[in-house]
């Protein structure tokens, strides 16, 4: 016998579980199939825990500079790396209670074990249970994604780590090779670092943070070096050679040399790889290099079946992937005979990136590079982090913030920022870049003094020649 919904969600990471709570909230039965934990890897073991570590390894990076400030402390700063990690745990525990919670507030029916597809629209769950059958009349695929191994090194959570590891790490690495300069790699280097590492980044790339505009890029490299860290750019790691004591690595630099060096741990950050593999996809869907591939509201090929956040096409980030699962649940219920739901396709370009190191980089849109090869008229605007009081007063006076315009239209393009607290400034020209603005609207904004968003308004008016504090 089995079980009927109107939707199933297989997965509940920050696509699955936001599109069954808006499921629930058209009135649609839903259920949840999940095999971990409720909140997937970004509540358990991503973007949440990561940020409390960070945070941990920022009070400590203010605590070490106490004399900048006028304060003094007592002895020498140590890090408890034990207690570090468990704040970080403790908070994904409550947070993963916050999801069972709003299941059982929503009337959310949640199956937990290994969930496959026997048809677009049924599967058999193995878990807690038994066996059991399920059918809906449509079915949501969110299962998300792991971290790629490296191919001679597979990650062996001893010597060498993805973030699962470095997020509860059996010791403190002295000296730490990351392999990768995306968000994850860096923000693990910067965390680290900040506990005490030596840190060396090996980016196989011409530059870090490659997915950001170039000037970012090149401010973030001199940071990290100044802050103690080795950035090793258009390097790769041809080799690396695991024993009980350490790892040696053998680097390829930027002009060839090859070198043997000697860490003490590594942490792999080179990617990730869908969860699409013998969950019954294979001759439902179009999968491109494992992705499902997908319309702007997350239908697949076979008629029922859809699918949202990592185990589609990128970028690979929980906000896209909560977006996506209110797109695709909102679709649903119009198909089903919703007329007062009017879903929204997915705007790749007004999808924001942060990358919580120290300091912060945020952007969102085109990069100047990228604006011009798009064939746009470009004027860009900078403006320093050293022009404004309120960073000045806050003793975190490194950083710029750069926006992109169409030079024609006066369209926002972009923008690129680095420095504090810039993931939570870069949301200001999101909004603005989903309400199609210009320059005009961004200039006769009026911005509270002293604040550090007082730095998005002149370099507005930098692009334009009127920037008044440089």
């Amino acid at each position: 016998m089995s079980t009927t919904y109107d939707v199933i969600v297989l997965g509940s990471g920050p696509g699955g579980y936001v599109a069954a709570i808006r499921c629930a909230q058209l009135g649609l039965k839903a259920a949840i199939v999940e095999r971990e934990k409720l909140g997937g890897i970004c509540l358990n073991w991503g973007c949440i825990p990561t940020k409390a570590l960070l945070r941990s390894a920022e009070i400590k990076h203010y605590m070490d500079h106490a004399s900048d400030y006028g304060l003094k402390v007592a002895g020498a700063i140590e890090a408890d790396l034990e207690a570090v990690v468990k704040r970080s745990r403790g908070v994904a525990s409550q947070l993963n209670q916050g999801v069972g919670h709003l299941m059982k507030k929503n009337k959310i029916a949640v199956h937990m074990g290994e969930g496959t597809l026997t048809g677009p629209t049924s599967m058999t769950v193995k878990g807690e249970k038994g066996e059991e059958k399920l059918t809906a009349k449509h079915v949501i695929v969110a299962t998300g994604a792991r971290a790629r191994d490296l191919p001679f090194a597979p990650a062996d959570g001893k010597r060498v780590w993805t973030y699962r590891t470095a997020m509860t790490p059996p010791e403190m690495p002295k000296k730490l090779l990351v392999i990768g300069s995306g968000a994850i790699g860096i923000e693990f280097a910067s965390f680290y670092n900040d506990m005490g590492a030596e840190v060396t980044v090996v980016e196989m790339l011409d530059r870090i943070v490659p997915v950001e505009d170039k000037d970012v890029s090149a401010f973030l490299e001199k940071s990290l070096t100044k802050q103690g860290m080795t950035i090793m750019t258009g390097a790769g790691v041809d080799d690396i050679n695991v024993s009980d004591g350490g790892v040696m690595a053998k680097i390829k630099d930027a002009k060839g040399k090859v070198s043997e060096q000697e860490f003490t741990h590594c942490i792999v950050a080179i990617g990730i790889v869908p969860n699409t593999e013998d969950i019954g996809l294979e001759k439902l869907v179009e999968m491109e290099k494992g992705f499902v591939q997908i319309d702007e509201y997350g239908r697949t090929k076979s008629k029922g079946l859809w699918a949202i956040g990592d185990c589609t096409p990128g970028p690979w980030l929980a906000h896209k992937a909560s977006h996506e699962g209110v797109t695709c649940a909102e679709s649903i219920a119009k198909e089903l005979g919703n007329k007062d739901v009017h879903p929204h396709p997915l705007d790749r370009t007004s999808i924001p990136g942060c990358t919580y190191c120290h300091p912060q980089v945020a952007s969102v849109g085109l990069t100047e590079a990228k604006a011009k090869e798009a064939g746009h008229e470009v004027k860009a605007g900078t403006f320093p982090f050293i022009g404004n009081g309120k960073a000045i007063a806050l003793g975190e006076a490194e950083g710029f913030i750069k926006t992109v315009f169409d030079a024609k239209t006066g369209e926002l393009l972009g923008a690129h920022m680095i420095g504090a607290e810039v993931t939570e400034l870069i949301q200001g020209y999101t909004v603005g870049k989903t309400l199609e603005t210009t320059e005009a609207e961004l200039m006769n904004t009026v911005f509270p003094h002293p604040t550090l968003s007082e730095m998005m308004h002149e370099s507005v008016l930098a692009a334009y020649g009127k920037a008044l504090h440089i």
